[in-house]
């Protein structure tokens, strides 16, 4: 049934799609009435209990969300940096209790007290700001550090956009077959969590013979703690829209889809304006600079769904349908967007395409590791001295990065949570055998990840960030697989229960439990929890042995 709502979702193409118009219905009251989604229905053939279903997954469409107002932060980040209630607080005398909603993770771990009014996010001391900022729509200024070790490939500038692109022109004057041979050489792996080969999935999806394919950026940065995309599309939105331009070029593909996340409103509008200054510059559109390529953007702007960070999730909501994880085979490259072969990778990773384009793929290996080329972004919370986004070269010790760049601590710290909610829980006491590299993290049986770094303080009990883990895949699940939808609930009550005095957990169910999470779940949502909760197991024994039978 899944293939055949994408063939329908698809018939009218992405100029005007289900997804949008969902979030376009929403607009006014947080959610679509339900004469708009009778019509919806109608229109693209899907079926009202597929609309409906659609509709009723998302934080920003379903109606429980009619009437808000105010958005506070409820990422992992701000949760222990334990900013939230104050700012609670502060936002009740203001706003009546049923408008005030909840986003996950708005990108300003680098100060933390996030919230989100009228399409605007904001941070640290804008609350005090909080009487303008509701009746004239006041925006704040947001800063935040920005440095490197090593080769500094998407921490400086590019230029102006006209010379800048002279790569991309470069480009078309080449057989894609030979820039697929550099990209070869680069050995860049997907810079999202996976650390796949980009040049296999590019390979894959060039193969096929569908007349139509897709390139599709995942800037869905769900992520607690990370915000290094988001800089990218603020900051450098041409480094991300020319990679996605030369990935187009390589795989064959005409349309390339932005899908960027609800909770950054600012990187949705400066992406469209950068790719309006591409069409003034006649670099889009059909037989670019008379090369005989065309290539086309959409800007997609999700609607609040950690899953659709898992890329088959991701081009199911795209659809319109409701963000299931999809089972592979079939793969993406081969059946992706609308059923046609589609490559998703994530903003850090296309956007080094342009530095692997001007200087060569093996420059580009010649940073780094052998197995882990290039350079990384690392995203730094409130808890640093200087927090901020760092580039290192891959291999860099994380000791470096934490006390050099960072700064240290400005309290004391018993761990951080680097990569994710899926991602490791690093003790600081182990810091000194991690370098930032894929490889590294792995043998010391951690996850890189997205290299977002939220750190725990030692004052917070580690239950109850684990029981936050569960309640956080509990919401996000897709709930296709028995193993995680049922799973990290039973997780979060076990958990919930054993702070109240009177139960202790089993430590054999739990570790089953962790057990069929890691190998019966569809993706890595399911399957990535259990990993910080056997690190706490692990490191933490003594603390947690009070919550065990045993």
């Amino acid at each position: 049934m899944s293939k055949n709502l994408s063939e329908l979702s698809g018939r009218k193409g992405l100029e005007k799609n289900l997804f949008e118009e969902l979030g376009i219905a929403a607009r006014e009251t947080g959610t679509p009435d339900l004469d708009t989604l009778e019509k919806l229905s109608a229109s693209f053939l899907v079926g009202k209990s597929n609309v409906y279903g659609s509709v009723s997954f998302y934080d920003f469409l379903r109606p429980e969300n009619k009437g808000k107002k105010v958005y506070v932060c409820n990422g992992s980040s701000c949760l222990t940096a334990g900013t939230q209630d104050a700012l609670l607080e502060k936002l009740g005398h203001h706003y009546k209790s049923e408008e005030i909603g909840e986003m996950c993770c708005l990108g300003r771990c680098h100060e933390n007290s996030a919230f989100h009014i009228d399409n605007k996010n904001y941070s640290g001391h804008d609350i005090d700001q909080i009487t303008s900022i509701k009746s004239d729509h006041t925006t704040t200024s947001e800063k935040y550090n920005v440095g490197h070790i090593g080769t500094p490939i998407l921490t400086s500038p590019y230029g102006p956009v006209s010379e800048y692109y002279q790569i991309f022109k470069d480009c078309l004057q080449k057989p894609a077959s030979q820039l697929l041979s550099e990209l070869k050489d680069s050995g860049l792996r997907g810079r999202g969590g996976a650390g796949f080969s980009m040049a296999f999935k590019l390979e894959s999806c060039r193969n096929q013979t569908e007349e139509t394919k897709f390139i599709v950026c995942n800037a869905d940065e769900g992520d607690p703690g990370a915000y290094s995309d988001r800089y990218i599309m603020e900051q450098r939105p041409h480094s991300l829209l020319m990679g996605m331009m030369i990935a187009g070029y390589i795989a064959g593909a005409k349309y390339g889809v932005v899908y960027i996340r609800g909770e950054y409103p600012e990187s949705v509008d400066i992406i469209n304006e950068a790719i309006a200054d591409l069409q003034n510059q006649n670099l889009l559109g059909e037989n670019i600079l008379d090369s005989g390529f065309d290539y086309q953007f959409k800007v997609i702007k999700a609607q609040g769904a950690y899953i659709c960070g898992e890329e088959s999730a991701l081009l199911s909501s795209i659809e319109g349908q409701r963000p299931e994880v999809r089972v592979r085979p079939p793969y993406p490259t081969q059946q992706g967007l609308f059923n046609k072969p589609t490559v998703v990778n994530n903003v850090e990773t296309l956007a080094n395409l342009p530095f692997i384009m001007k200087n060569g793929g093996k420059a580009f290996a010649a940073i780094g590791t052998q197995k882990s080329t290039g350079t990384k972004l690392i995203s730094l919370d409130g808890y640093f001295n200087t927090p901020g986004i760092y580039e290192v070269d891959m291999g860099t010790p994380l000791k470096e990065v934490l006390y050099g760049l960072g700064g240290g601590f400005r309290k004391p710290v018993k761990a951080m949570h680097i990569g994710g909610p899926l991602g490791g829980l690093v003790p600081v006491t182990e810091v000194d055998k991690l370098t930032v590299d894929f490889d590294s993290f792995a043998k010391e049986g951690f996850l890189l990840g997205h290299a977002s770094v939220v750190c725990i303080p030692e004052d917070y009990p580690i239950i109850q960030y684990l029981e936050h883990l569960f309640r956080f895949t509990a919401h996000e699940s897709c709930g296709k697989c028995f193993p995680c939808r049922i799973g990290s609930t039973r997780g979060y009550e076990m958990l919930a229960k054993a702070q109240q005095g009177n139960y202790k957990m089993d430590i054999t169910l739990m570790q089953d439990l962790l057990e069929t999470l890691e190998t019966g779940s569809l993706c890595a949502l399911g399957g990535g929890l259990p990993l910080p909760i056997k690190n706490a197991m692990k490191y933490f024994k003594s603390e947690l042995a009070p919550y065990f039978n045993s």
